[in-house]
């Protein structure tokens, strides 16, 4: 990097700032989380996106498609279940929290079930989130480090402070639009830097001499019941569709945009450009990945450039495994990109960071206000919603960073951590909505009982291996190699290890079933009535936006079959 990557850098940095300034007139509590519900499609299909696809996707996916092992293109398999997903949150999820004006997606448990209910999975979000938050804020300090020279700590303070500058100021608006803005940034990046290792490839543009495994998509023998079974057909279907109907319809960084919409007519189309998007987005993502992990494994030089930048800044994982993947990216866009790009992807990805973390914290704000501090019958002065409001965001900013700095430092890959954490989580809390929404009968013990017995469980399928040697040996396991092998040489065989994707729907299954148990046994004690119910309507899976994404579906699984003996 020279002078003018530093200044390219520096003036965004300097006008996100001031695009803060410029949506700073925030009136009520509507304008700061909602965008006083003014906000249009394109912004908030394009927030919406680049909260998920965000730097984590920029560098870790291509990573695992062209480098980490056992990777490949059956990353594409997370997007399987995203079509789906827009259809029911569509329809069946997102009306009636949007028909019922409401800031925090939880206000609309307490009025289901009980405030008991509101503050339990309020919590369950703000500390899934912030922990979430913080390891992805580490690691992207970290590799800006690693191959700009930044130090780690400079790059941490740059992003945070930026971060909370304009979303201190702007609220909503301006995490929304300044996510739109990342999102086109991003994704220019992703088409420079395909276009550049493509002309860099030695063959005539195929992947001829690659791992041919690395262009597999579809695998519908691996379920993944246990260890080493990842990615299969049906647990990346499956498992997928649930996650995402619970991150984009009950997860309040995701919700809270669609609640920010002009009308419902706005939401469906938002859901209906993110159905789409997504897959040509990712699609990119992977076809990048085994770009440059084809000159990976053709060029030494740039081989040896991964690997001693991985000896410098990971020393232990330099001495397991000799390589970084996660490093492939950035290092591709110093070595091989133009001055003056490279500070174009530098931004790309710092970008990327800021806008998860604005997204982040300005709905645990959010949450937090209204669940805990204004969800009492005597409502907090506009005045004081709007001070606290803000301080808040300042708060959970300071503790996403904290997060970053003891938790971020994890074996784990980032991916891998973050998406565990928020599996564990996101079954239980979409069954808390399914329930409210369209099981009138369920009471608010039912409700509580199940979250926390759904949440119990999936963590025991999680630590499923670990507690099997607890139980044989009287200790935990403490050695370096895999804990099935030890199981193994012990005579203990075929232990299940569910992968995580699959506690999404476990989570989901053992709430409806524990909730509805709970509640004919404490029968009691009534079940909450609303005011606003909402029923199932099967005339609306006919509608023109089902109709796209089902056939959307369709195609992206003729394409996912089909993509190997393309590229090959």
């Amino acid at each position: 990097m020279n002078w003018l990557d530093y200044t390219i850098i520096a003036v965004y940095l300097i006008g996100f700032m001031a695009m803060g300034y410029f949506f700073k007139e925030n009136k009520n509590s509507k304008d700061y989380f909602l965008g006083g519900k003014s906000l249009g499609w394109f912004p908030l299909s394009l927030s919406t996106m680049a909260t998920q696809l965000s730097a984590i996707s920029f560098i870790s996916a291509p990573a695992f498609v062209g480098l980490k092992a056992n990777g490949g293109m059956k990353w594409l398999t997370f997007e399987f279940g995203v079509p789906l997903a827009m259809i029911g949150i569509m329809f069946f999820i997102i009306p009636p929290l949007y028909k019922s004006g409401i800031v925090s997606i939880y206000e609309y448990l307490e009025r289901r079930f009980s405030k008991s209910t509101r503050k339990l999975i309020s919590v369950v979000f703000q500390i899934s989130r912030a922990l979430g938050t913080g390891v992805m804020v580490f690691t992207m300090a970290l590799i800006i480090q690693s191959v700009v020279g930044i130090s780690f700590h400079w790059t941490l303070l740059i992003i945070s402070v930026v971060t909370l500058v304009y979303s201190y100021q702007g609220g909503m608006k301006a995490v929304v639009w300044g996510d739109a803005i990342q999102m086109i940034i991003l994704f220019s990046g992703l088409i420079i830097c395909l276009i550049i290792g493509y002309s860099l490839m030695k063959d005539t543009g195929t992947f001829k001499g690659f791992d041919l495994e690395r262009l597999q998509v579809i695998d519908f023998s691996n379920l993944g019941f246990f260890d080493g079974e990842e990615y299969g057909f049906w647990p990346m279907l499956l498992g997928g569709l649930f996650l995402y109907l619970s991150y984009y319809g009950t997860d309040q960084t995701q919700a809270q945009r669609l609640l920010s919409a002009k009308n419902e007519g706005t939401i469906r189309k938002l859901l209906l450009a993110n159905g789409l998007l997504r897959f040509p987005v990712v699609l990119v993502y992977c076809i990048m990945g085994l770009v440059i992990g084809y000159l990976v494994s053709n060029v030494p030089e740039f081989y040896e450039s991964i690997k001693e930048t991985t000896r410098i800044h990971y020393p232990a994982e330099y001495a397991k495994s000799g390589i970084k993947p996660d490093l492939m990216v950035p290092v591709f866009i110093t070595k091989y990109l133009p001055n003056g790009l490279i500070g174009i992807l530098m931004v790309g990805i710092m970008s990327a960071a800021m806008s998860s973390l604005s997204s982040t914290i300005n709905s645990l704000s959010a949450v937090t206000i209204e669940d805990f501090f204004n969800s009492g019958e005597k409502k907090l002065s506009e005045k004081k919603y709007m001070l606290l409001s803000k301080g808040l965001v300042v708060f959970w900013g300071v503790v996403c960073i904290l997060a970053a700095y003891l938790f971020g430092n994890s074996e784990s890959t980032v991916i891998e951590l973050i998406n565990a954490i928020s599996s564990l989580f996101y079954g239980p809390i979409l069954a808390a909505f399914v329930i409210a929404i369209f099981l009138k009968k369920v009471n608010h013990i039912g409700m509580n009982v199940a979250i926390i017995t759904a949440v119990v469980v999936n963590l025991i399928f999680k630590y499923l291996p670990e507690l099997v040697y607890f139980f044989s040996q009287g200790n935990f396991y403490s050695g370096d190699g895999s804990i099935h092998v030890a199981l193994a040489e012990l005579g203990i065989n075929n232990i299940p290890d569910l992968f995580w994707i699959w506690y999404n729907l476990t989570g989901f299954v053992i709430a409806i079933v524990m909730a509805i148990i709970v509640s004919k046994l404490t029968s009691k004690i009534p079940a909450k009535k609303m005011d606003l119910s909402y029923s199932f309507n099967t005339k609306d899976l006919l509608k023109k936006e089902s109709v796209i994404l089902m056939s959307f579906f369709i195609l992206i699984l003729v394409v996912s079959y089909f993509l190997p003996s393309m590229l090959s």
